[in-house]
């Protein structure tokens, strides 16, 4: 059986999620989740963390990348191991994991749009600019016209 589009479905969790930021920003737990996710996001791929770290590094420029590193990114232990934002970027495109661009931004309030996503935003803003100017001509519409000015 097939809902009424106006009912709400509380088991759908919404797409496109509003998000408000966080009133602080708390560091060590920002880091612990994100190593988590990170740990996630290899063990969801395709490639080995050998791999992953062979793609991080021709992404990156460099010779090689050990696994080491690579764990160390990961490890919760390991705090003085922070992922550097080009290093990262690697390792998104490494795993394949675009996922985690939205999560290192949803605590700002902000979610994450891919490809034609954005379009669609788009024509969802432009359709309420029309709904506005719909009401604005409405409203103008009900009050007569009265022309003072009959025939030149």
């Amino acid at each position: 059986m097939s809902n009424h589009p106006a009912q709400l479905d509380f088991f759908l969790e919404p797409l496109f999620p509003v998000r408000s930021p966080v009133a602080s920003i708390d560091l060590d737990r920002f880091r612990s989740k994100l190593k988590r996710e990170m740990a996630r996001a290899i063990r969801e791929c395709p490639y080995s963390r050998d791999v992953v770290a062979a793609r991080m590094a021709h992404y990156l420029g460099l010779p090689n990348l050990s696994k080491t590193t690579l764990d160390a990114y990961t490890a919760e232990s390991k705090a003085s191991h922070d992922v550097s934002l080009v290093r990262f970027k690697a390792f998104v495109r490494a795993t394949g994991a675009v996922w985690l661009w939205d999560f290192v931004v949803s605590e700002d309030g902000l979610t994450l749009l891919e490809g034609d996503e954005a379009r669609l935003a788009e024509i969802a803003r432009l359709q309420q600019e029309q709904r506005e100017l719909q009401q604005r001509l409405k409203t103008l519409r009900a009050t007569p016209i009265n022309i003072k000015r009959r025939g030149l």
